[in-house]
């Protein structure tokens, strides 16, 4: 089956989601989920979500069964959209709302591009690959926006030995964001564009959350921050495969 490797990669990143809401089902650590207190059983609902992404990234993996797993998967990542919309309504001038709105939305394009190259081609199956494209598109200016609005952050994390300094890769890595928004939305090079995405993220990947988790694997944010990063850079790799089709 085609469009393997982004799939492979989305798929593990689920899992991993999934592993880490076992291991860590707190409310407080799951800041989404914790907006459902009010919710009656709402103790169980950390492990029903984990094991939807489990199940729904190993689903992901098999080429019989990924449209199903990419039926799950979005249903949760969708969800979570929607949990992450009263928070942008009460902090609308914060943009760590909106940040995670579109982080979530590009695992939900991620999930409509996998159902739809994973099975037969046809105008329905266009309409979606198309709608997803865009969402991630968007999503792609939101992280350009989301590294603006958070520069010195963003900066922090940059190894330290990395010349020529912290604060002109934060720069670099942000316009590069929005270059590659700019090339999806205009559909000028937008091939190259998701590639070299999906290759900026993996590199951060590598050079701030391998040794995070190295440092720190007792802390949560590590194994979710990799999980995420390597999820986007997944899905990033699914628009080029779109593309080249």
């Amino acid at each position: 089956m085609k469009y393997a490797f982004g799939r492979f990669g989305y798929g593990i990143a689920a899992i991993g989601f999934g592993i880490c809401g076992l291991i860590w089902p707190a409310f407080d650590q799951w800041p989404l989920i914790g907006a459902l207190a009010g919710v009656p059983h709402r103790e169980v609902l950390p492990y029903i979500v984990a094991a939807v992404e489990i199940l729904g990234g190993v689903a992901v993996l098999v080429p019989r069964t990924a449209r199903a797993g990419a039926i799950a998967l979005g249903a949760v990542y969708l969800a979570f959209v929607v949990l992450a919309v009263p928070s942008v309504v009460a902090h609308p001038l914060v943009y760590n709302g909106y940040g995670n709105l579109f982080e979530q939305l590009s695992f939900v394009a991620g999930a409509a591009l996998i159902f739809a190259l994973s099975g037969p081609t046809g105008a329905q199956s266009a309409r979606v690959t198309w709608v997803a494209y865009y969402a991630f598109a968007l999503c792609v200016v939101s992280f350009a926006l989301e590294q603006w609005f958070y520069l010195p952050q963003t900066a922090s994390l940059v190894p330290k030995w990395m010349p020529p300094g912290q604060m002109f890769w934060a720069y670099a890595t942000t316009l590069a964001f929005l270059l590659a928004a700019i090339a999806l939305l205009t559909r000028l090079l937008p091939r190259l564009a998701a590639r070299l995405t999906a290759a900026m993220v993996a590199v951060f990947g590598l050079l701030v959350w391998v040794p995070a988790l190295v440092a720190g694997p007792n802390v949560l944010s590590n194994w979710t921050e990799s999980a995420e990063t390597l999820g986007i850079a997944a899905i990033a790799w699914i628009v080029a495969e779109f593309l080249d089709r």
